[in-house]
C-alpha cells in the first residue's frame, strides 16, 4: 500500500534560539554532519510532500542562504513582526498553492524526527478523517510540556493545557504535545483567520487551532509515538550534545545491523550521510564525516578521521586523517598519514607512515612507504618512492606539477623540484636532487664523493664525551688517531 503524500510540510525555523548563546542561528548548529534544520528538511522530504516550506525570521538571510545551498527547491517564507507559532504557520501557508489535502507542521530544531514517522502521521490523519492530528509521546518527566487532554474513551483530543496552566490532576498526565501536527488544509486556513493575539504573551498560538477546529465540528486525534526521542528539541548546547550522542548511537546501530563491525561504539562517530559496505570493520577512535563512502571488507582505524573520503573494497586505513581523498581497492594507508584534497591512491597502492599528500594521483601498486611529502604530482603504476622524499611543488609564487612514470625507483632522501618529469623505468640514487627531466630507463645521481677528515673530533671536540668515545674505539681497534695533516690543510683551504 502506498502511503498518502501530504500537500505540504511547513518547517518552523524563525526563532532566535537565545539559549544557545551563539552568533549562529540555532537551526544552523550541526550534528551528525547536517544542520538541525537540514535534519528537519531531510525528514520532511522523505514524506514526499508536493511543497516544502521553511518559515524564517531570525538571521533570515543566513538561514535562507543555507537552504539555497542545501536544498534549492525549498520554499522560504518570512514571518512578519506578529509573534507566535500560529502566525508562523499562517505565513508559511502563503507559499502553499494547494487548496486541499494534508499539511504537516514540524520544527527546525527536532533532528531525530524521521520520514517514516511523518508518513505514518499523514496516513493516520487521512484514514481517520480528522481535522487535526497531533503527534504525542509518553515521557517519564513531563515537566514543562503541554499535556494532552483526552475524551473519556481516549479516542479524541479535547485540548492541550500548558504546564504552567495545568492543575494538579492535569500535571499528573504523562502524554505530552510534541508540537508536530497534521492538519486538514482548509480547516487550518480557516481556523488561523480566527486565532488572535489576545493572551498574556500577545502571540498567535498554533494550539488555538485545535479548539477552533473542534468548535466547527472537526475531530482532533492523536498519534502516539513509542519513541519519545523523536520529538525532542535542542534549545541549548547541552541538549544539542545529548541529541547528537543519541543520533550517533542510532546511526551506528543502523550500520551494525546492515553488516558493519564497529568495535567500540563509544568512541566512534559517523555522520548521517556516510555509507559503509558489508563486512567492513571500524576500529576504535574513528570519525567518518560528510559524504564519506566506504566499500566492503575494508578496515578503518584505529584513530582515523575521514572527511568526504572514498575507501574502496578491501582497503586498510590506519591512524590517518583524510580530506576529499580516494583510496583504491586493496590499498593501504597509514599510520600517522595525512591525505589532503585531490589525493587518489590506486588499487593495491600504499601511502605509508608519516606521509602527506595533496593533489596527487598515485597509480596502482605504487608505493610512498614513509616520511615523504607528495604534492601536485602524478606517480605511475608500480613505482616506489624512497623514504624522506619531498616533491618540491612551490617556487614561492606558483605551484608546479611533477610526473613520475611507471615502475620508477626513487631513492631515499630525494628532492624532486617541480616542474619535472621522470620517465618510465628510471631510477635515482639516494640523496639526489632532481632538477631536470630524467629519460626512461636512466639513473640520475648528483651526490658528491665522500671524504673522511681523520682526527677531526680530537681537534675540534677535545675534552668532550665524543672525543673520549672516539679514542676508546681507536684504542680497542689498535689504531691511533691520524694526524689529519692533509685534511687540516684542506679545511684551511
Amino acid at each position: 500500500m502506498v502511503c498518502p503524500a501530504p500537500a505540504a510540510v511547513i518547517v518552523l525555523a524563525a526563532g532566535a534560539g537565545t539559549r544557545m548563546k551563539s552568533r549562529t542561528p540555532k537551526v544552523l548548529h550541526p550534528i551528525a554532519g547536517r544542520s538541525l534544520l537540514m535534519h528537519a528538511v531531510t525528514a520532511a522530504r522523505g514524506a514526499e510532500p508536493k511543497e516544502l516550506v521553511v518559515v524564517v525570521r531570525h538571521e533570515r538571510d543566513q538561514v535562507a542562504e543555507h537552504l539555497e545551498a542545501s536544498d534549492a527547491a525549498v520554499l522560504v517564507a518570512d514571518q512578519d513582526e506578529v509573534p507566535g507559532t500560529g502566525r508562523a504557520v499562517q505565513c508559511g501557508l502563503e507559499k502553499v498553492t494547494a487548496s486541499e489535502g494534508t499539511v504537516l507542521v514540524t520544527y527546525g530544531d527536532v533532528p531525530l524526527l524521521d520520514a517514516p514517522t511523518l508518513r505514518e502521521l499523514t496516513e493516520v490523519h487521512e484514514d481517520s478523517g480528522a481535522a487535526v492530528t497531533v503527534l504525542t509521546a509518553h515521557v517519564d518527566d513531563p515537566t514543562g510540556y503541554g499535556r494532552i487532554l483526552r475524551s473519556d474513551d481516549g479516542s479524541e483530543v479535547l485540548g492541550i493545557v500548558e504546564h504552567k496552566d495545568a492543575d494538579e490532576t492535569q500535571r499528573a498526565i504523562h502524554e505530552i504535545n510534541s508540537g508536530i501536527y497534521a492538519f486538514d488544509l482548509a480547516v487550518l486556513r480557516r481556523a488561523l483567520d480566527e486565532v488572535t493575539t489576545d493572551n498574556a504573551q500577545g502571540e498567535m498560538y498554533l494550539t488555538d487551532v485545535l479548539a477552533i477546529a473542534r468548535a466547527h465540528g472537526g475531530a482532533v486525534r492523536a498519534l502516539v509515538t513509542g519513541d519519545a526521542m523523536l520529538v525532542e528539541g535542542a534549545n541549548n548546547r547541552v541538549q544539542l550534545a545529548q541529541l547528537g550522542k543519541e543520533l550517533n548511537r542510532r546511526i551506528l546501530e543502523r550500520h551494525m545491523r546492515a553488516g558493519v563491525t564497529i568495535i567500540d561504539p563509544d568512541t566512534t562517530w559517523i555522520d548521517a550521510d556516510v555509507q559503509i559496505g558489508q563486512d567492513t570493520t571500524i576500529r576504535p577512535g574513528v570519525q567518518l564525516h560528510g559524504a564519506t563512502v566506504i566499500g566492503q571488507d575494508a578496515q578503518v582505524g584505529p584513530d582515523s578521521t575521514l572527511i568526504d573520503t572514498r575507501v574502496d573494497d578491501g582497503a586498510q586505513v590506519v591512524r590517518t586523517e583524510s580530506h576529499g581523498a580516494v583510496i583504491g581497492a586493496g590499498a593501504t594507508v597509514g599510520p600517522f598519514t595525512y591525505l589532503r584534497p585531490g589525493t587518489v591512491l590506486g588499487e593495491s597502492g600504499k601511502i605509508g607512515g608519516f606521509c602527506e599528500t595533496k593533489n596527487a594521483v598515485i597509480g596502482p601498486k605504487a608505493k610512498v612507504p614513509h616520511l615523504s611529502y607528495v604534492g601536485d604530482a602524478e606517480i605511475g603504476e608500480g613505482t616506489n618512492i624512497g623514504a624522506a622524499t619531498i616533491f618540491a611543488n612551490y617556487d614561492g609564487v606558483n605551484k608546479h606539477r611533477t610526473t613520475v612514470g611507471k615502475h620508477v625507483r626513487v631513492g631515499s632522501d630525494n628532492v624532486l623540484v617541480a616542474p619535472v618529469a621522470i620517465g618510465d623505468g628510471a631510477a635515482t640514487g639516494a640523496g639526489t636532487t632532481v632538477r631536470k627531466d630524467i629519460p626512461p630507463g636512466a639513473l640520475a645521481v648528483n651526490a658528491v664523493s665522500q671524504r673522511n677528515v681523520e682526527g677531526w673530533t680530537m681537534r675540534r671536540r677535545a675534552g668532550t664525551a665524543a672525543e673520549q668515545a672516539a679514542r676508546a674505539a681507536l684504542d680497542a681497534a689498535g689504531q691511533t688517531p691520524g694526524s689529519g695533516q692533509d685534511d687540516k690543510e684542506r679545511e684551511q683551504r
